[in-house]
C-alpha cells in the first residue's frame, strides 16, 4: 500500500450501520439498553436502523383485518397499541415525554381515521396495508432518537420513506439505487449529525406511495443503508450470540460459528435457518461489506462474522431443517430419454404458482421428484396431473405421487467442496439413527447436501447429522431396567465416567429413565447424582410402554435400554425394542438362553433394523468371553469344543472344599459372604450354568435349547421343594455323598470341579467332574470363572479366558463396556 493510499484510508471516516430487531427494542428498558450500547461505541458516523417493538407489526395488520371486517374489538386493540407506545415514551423519556406523546397521538389519530375508512370500504386494499404496517418502525425510530438526544447527543431521525425508492418484481424488492442515493445525499446535507436513527422495513415505490420491504425487511433496510452510506460494517443485533450450527431448540448442543462466508449464510438461510435473509446479503455481497450478527443482550460477545472469505474449519459449518413440506413424484417408463420432461414439470408448477424447494432426478430418468411447500402440494399435484394427462392415459407415465409430512435437512459448508466422504458421513449418521431418506440433492458447488425425510424423524435426523459431523457429542438416551446391585453399580459407573467420555470421546450418555418391577423415574434431560432418592420417591408405577416412549420422545440420534433384571417378561420386549431402532445391552440371560423362537426373533429384529444387541456380561460378568468367541468365528476359526466354570459361587465352593469342613458348612459360609443367591439352590441346581452354556453354544452357531443340556443338580430331590429355611437346616444330608466323591477323586490325584461342556458333536452337559490336579480348571482363584476354547487353530493348546466372573462391579463394567461398543459402532470417537 502506498503512503498516499494509507493517508486516504486513515482520513476516511469509519461508518458502521447497526440494525436492531423487535426483541431488542421491546420496551423502554430495552431502548435504554440499546442507546447505552450505541453510545459506548466509537464510530465516526453511526447509523441505527430499528424495527417496530416486538409484536407491533402483527398487531397493526390484525387491526386492519378487524376493521375491514367491521369487528368492533378493533377499537380495544387500537387503544391498547396506542397505550403501549405512550407508556414506552413516558418510561423512556420521563418529563421530556410530552412532545413525543403528542406526536404518537397524532399518528394514532390518523390510524383511527384509516381504520374507520376500512369499515366503510368493507375490505383491505394492499396499498392501505402497506401504509399502516410500517407505523411501528416510525414510532420506534422516534423513541430511540429522542432518548439519544436527551442524553446530550446530536441525533437525527430518518424516516426511510423520505429517501428509499423501490420496485416490487417477481424476485422481490428491487432498490432504485440511483434515486435513493440522490435523495439520501440531499437529506444528509440538511442533517449533518454524527448519529442517525432510521426506520427499517418502510420505503416508497417509484410513484411515491408508501410500501414495505416485506418480512425481514428491517434487516434489508440495514443492508441498503449500509450500501448507501458506504459503511465499513453492518451489525445486525438480535437475541442470540450469533449464528449457531443448528437450531438450539432442537439441538441444545449447537455450537457458535465464529465466521461464515456469504455463500454458506445464503444456503443456511434458504432452508430456514435464522441467519440473515439472502435478500439482506445481496447489497453486502456486491460491495464486500462484512455483516456481523450480534446479541443485544450479550454485547461483549464477538458474534458471527459473515464475509466473502472462506475458511477450512471442517467440511460442514451448519445444518438446518425446512419443515411443512411435501414431495411430488412423477414416475414412468415414458420419461426415460425424453427431452423436455423436466421443463414441462417445472413450467406446470410455475404456472400454478408453486415454489419448488428441492429437486431430485434419478440418472435413469425414470422419475422426477420435487419438494414443495405443504400448503401448495395440492395444486402442484393437480397441475402435474393436468400437464401430463395424455401420458397418464396412455400409461407412458404411471403415477403422480404426493407424500405429505416431509422435511428437508440441509448440511452446509464451503469445506465440503473437494472433501471425500462428506455424503457418506451424512448418510451413515442418518442410517445409524434409523432415518430413511426419501430424496437427495447436491449442487455442483458441493456446498450443500439436502435430503428429504419424514417429518416425524426430522429432529432425530438433525441431531444425528450434527453429531455425525462432530459439531456436537454423540448423544444416547439411556434407560436402565433393574436398579439392583448390578444396575445401581452401572448407574454410578456411568455417572463417574460421563465427564471423561464427553471431553475425550465426544460421547454423551444421558440417563433419562430408570425402572424396576414396581416403579420408574423419567427425566426430560438427564437423571443426576440424586437418582437413588428421586427413584425411591417417584410416584410413577412401572410401565415399559411409557418407559420406551419416553426414551424415543427426546428425538435423540440413539437410544439404548440396559436390562439389568433377570426377568423373562423384559426379555420378551427385546425384539420390539430392536425393531424400533433401540439398542439393547443386558446381563440378563433370559434372552440368550430362553426359547429359541424368541431368540431368533431378537436376532432378526437386530439384523433388520441395524440396532445392536449386546450381552457380554451374561457369561463371565466382565470377562471378554463372548467377544473372544465372536472374534474367533469372525476370523474364520471353527469351534471344536467349549468347556468352562461359569459360576463364581460353585467355583468358590469347590476351590475351598478339601474335606476339612463339611460341604454344607461351606454353602452356609458362602451364603453369609453374599456369594450365593438368597436361595442357594439357584446356584446349586446348575440351571444358571446351563443357561450360560446355551448362550455360548448359540453364539457358536448351535441350535441349542436349555432343555437340551444335561444338567446335574447338586440339590437332592428330597430338598428341592422345601422352604429355604428347611433346606438350609437339612443341608447336612448331602455331606456324606460329597465326602465320598471327594475321597474317590483324591485317590486318583484329581480334584472336583463343576464344569459346563459343549463337545464337537454339539452335546451339552453341566455337572460335577473329576479333573487332574494340574488341569487349568484345578488352579483357580477362589471365585474365578474360566472358559477353554478348543478350535481348529487352538487345538493342541486351547485358548483360555480366566478372571473374576461374579460381583456387581465387574458385571456392571462388562455391561458398561458393551454400551461403549454400541456407541463406537454409532460413530463415537472411542
Amino acid at each position: 500500500m502506498s503512503s498516499r493510499t494509507a493517508e486516504v484510508e486513515q482520513s476516511k471516516p469509519r461508518v458502521v450501520v447497526h440494525k436492531f430487531g423487535g426483541t431488542s427494542v421491546a420496551d423502554a428498558e430495552r431502548y435504554r439498553h440499546v442507546a447505552q450500547l450505541l453510545l459506548a461505541r466509537e464510530e465516526d458516523l453511526q447509523i441505527t436502523v430499528v424495527s417496530a417493538m416486538k409484536g407491533v407489526t402483527d398487531a397493526l395488520i390484525e387491526l386492519c383485518e378487524l376493521a375491514a371486517t367491521n369487528r368492533p374489538e378493533w377499537r380495544e386493540s387500537w387503544h391498547a397499541l396506542r397505550a403501549r407506545h405512550r407508556g414506552a415514551a413516558v418510561a423512556l423519556l420521563g418529563e421530556a415525554a410530552g412532545p413525543v406523546i403528542e406526536w404518537v397521538d397524532e399518528r394514532f389519530q390518523k390510524l383511527e381515521e384509516i381504520l374507520n375508512a376500512l369499515i366503510v370500504i368493507g375490505g383491505l386494499p394492499e396499498q392501505v396495508l402497506q401504509r399502516v404496517q410500517g407505523l411501528g418502525e416510525v414510532c420506534s425510530a422516534r423513541l430511540l432518537g429522542e432518548y439519544l438526544t436527551l442524553q446530550g447527543e446530536e441525533c437525527a431521525v430518518l424516516d426511510a420513506r423520505e429517501v428509499l425508492r423501490v420496485d416490487h418484481g417477481e424476485l422481490g424488492v428491487v432498490v432504485d439505487w440511483e434515486a435513493s442515493a440522490q435523495r439520501l445525499a440531499a437529506w444528509r446535507a440538511a442533517h449533518p449529525q454524527r448519529r442517525v436513527v432510521a426506520t427499517g422495513f418502510v420505503a416508497r415505490d417509484r410513484e411515491g406511495r408508501f410500501t414495505t420491504l416485506g418480512r425481514n425487511g428491517s434487516d434489508y433496510s440495514g443492508a441498503i443503508f449500509a450500501a448507501l452510506y458506504d459503511a465499513d460494517e453492518l451489525h445486525i443485533w438480535t437475541d442470540v450470540d450469533g449464528v449457531l450450527s443448528a437450531d438450539p431448540r432442537l439441538v441444545p448442543e449447537a455450537v457458535q460459528l465464529g465466521a461464515l462466508s456469504y455463500d454458506e449464510a445464503c444456503e443456511l438461510a434458504y432452508f430456514g435457518a435464522k441467519v440473515v435473509h439472502p435478500q439482506t446479503m445481496s447489497p453486502a455481497m456486491e460491495r464486500g461489506l462484512p455483516i456481523i450478527i450480534r446479541n443485544t443482550f450479550h454485547p461483549e460477545h464477538p458474534g458471527t462474522r459473515i464475509t466473502a472469505e472462506r475458511d477450512a474449519v471442517g467440511p460442514v459449518k451448519g445444518l438446518t431443517l425446512a419443515a411443512d413440506l411435501a414431495l411430488l413424484n412423477l414416475e414412468g417408463t415414458g420419461l426415460i430419454g425424453v427431452p423436455g420432461t423436466a421443463e414441462r414439470v417445472f413450467a406446470a408448477l410455475r404456472n400454478a404458482h408453486v415454489s419448488v424447494v428441492m429437486i431430485s432426478q434419478g440418472s435413469s430418468e425414470h422419475s422426477i421428484c420435487c419438494v414443495v411447500k405443504a400448503s401448495e402440494a395440492g395444486k402442484g399435484q393437480a397441475a402435474l396431473l393436468d400437464a401430463f394427462a395424455h401420458e397418464l392415459d396412455t400409461r407412458q407415465i404411471q403415477r403422480v405421487q404426493r407424500r405429505d409430512g416431509v422435511s428437508v435437512l440441509a448440511a452446509v459448508g464451503d469445506g465440503m467442496a473437494g472433501t471425500p466422504g462428506v455424503s457418506a458421513r451424512l448418510f451413515g449418521a442418518l442410517g445409524r439413527a434409523q432415518v430413511n431418506i426419501l430424496a437427495i440433492a447436491q449442487g455442483s458447488s458441493e456446498r450443500n447436501i439436502s435430503v428429504a425425510i419424514d417429518s416425524a424423524d426430522a429432529t432425530k435426523a438433525l441431531r444425528a447429522a450434527h453429531a455425525g459431523f462432530w459439531l456436537s457429542p454423540q448423544t444416547f438416551a439411556v434407560g436402565v431396567i433393574g436398579p439392583g446391585n448390578v444396575g445401581a453399580t452401572l448407574i454410578e459407573q456411568l455417572r463417574a465416567a460421563q465427564p471423561q467420555l464427553l471431553g475425550k470421546a465426544n460421547l454423551d450418555l444421558r440417563l433419562r429413565a430408570i425402572a424396576s418391577s414396581k416403579r420408574m423415574l423419567l427425566d426430560e434431560r438427564s437423571i443426576g447424582a440424586d437418582w437413588r432418592a428421586r427413584f425411591e420417591a417417584s410416584p410413577q408405577p412401572a410401565d415399559l410402554d411409557r418407559f420406551t416412549q419416553h426414551l424415543l420422545s427426546a428425538h435423540m440420534p440413539h437410544a439404548v435400554i440396559v436390562d439389568c433384571s433377570a426377568s423373562p417378561l423384559v426379555a420378551d420386549r427385546y425384539a420390539e425394542w430392536l425393531a424400533a431402532g433401540i439398542h439393547v445391552v443386558t446381563p440378563n440371560k433370559q434372552a440368550g438362553a430362553g426359547p429359541l423362537p424368541r431368540y431368533h426373533a431378537i436376532r432378526e429384529a437386530a439384523s433388520a433394523s441395524g440396532a445392536r444387541f449386546r450381552y457380554e456380561a451374561t457369561v463371565g460378568a466382565g470377562l471378554p468371553v463372548i467377544s473372544t468367541l465372536r472374534d474367533l468365528l469372525d476370523t474364520g476359526d471353527a469351534v471344536v469344543s467349549v468347556e468352562g466354570i461359569f459360576s463364581g459361587t460353585l467355583a468358590w465352593l469347590f476351590n475351598k472344599y478339601d474335606g476339612s469342613v463339611p460341604f454344607s458348612q461351606l454353602v452356609t459360609e458362602a451364603r453369609g459372604l453374599g456369594y450365593t443367591e438368597p436361595d442357594p439352590r439357584d446356584d446349586l441346581s446348575g440351571t444358571d450354568v446351563a443357561r450360560k452354556l446355551v448362550i455360548l453354544a448359540r453364539e457358536a452357531g448351535r441350535e441349542l435349547a436349555l432343555e437340551d443340556v444335561q444338567v446335574e443338580s447338586l440339590v437332592p430331590a428330597s430338598l428341592r421343594q422345601a422352604s429355604v429355611d428347611d433346606f438350609m437346616a437339612r443341608l447336612g444330608e448331602v455331606d456324606a455323598g460329597f465326602d465320598a466323591q471327594l475321597a474317590k477323586a483324591r485317590a486318583a490325584g484329581n480334584v472336583l470341579r463343576y464344569v459346563a461342556k459343549l463337545d464337537a458333536e454339539g452335546r451339552a452337559s453341566v455337572g460335577l467332574v473329576e479333573l487332574p490336579a494340574a488341569h487349568a480348571f484345578g488352579n483357580l482363584r477362589l471365585t474365578d470363572n474360566i472358559v477353554q476354547f478348543t478350535t481348529r487353530r487352538y487345538c493342541d493348546n486351547p485358548l483360555i479366558v480366566q478372571g473374576p466372573g461374579a460381583g456387581p462391579e465387574v458385571t456392571a463394567a462388562g455391561v458398561f463396556a458393551d454400551v461403549l461398543r454400541v456407541a463406537a459402532g454409532q460413530g463415537a470417537k472411542l
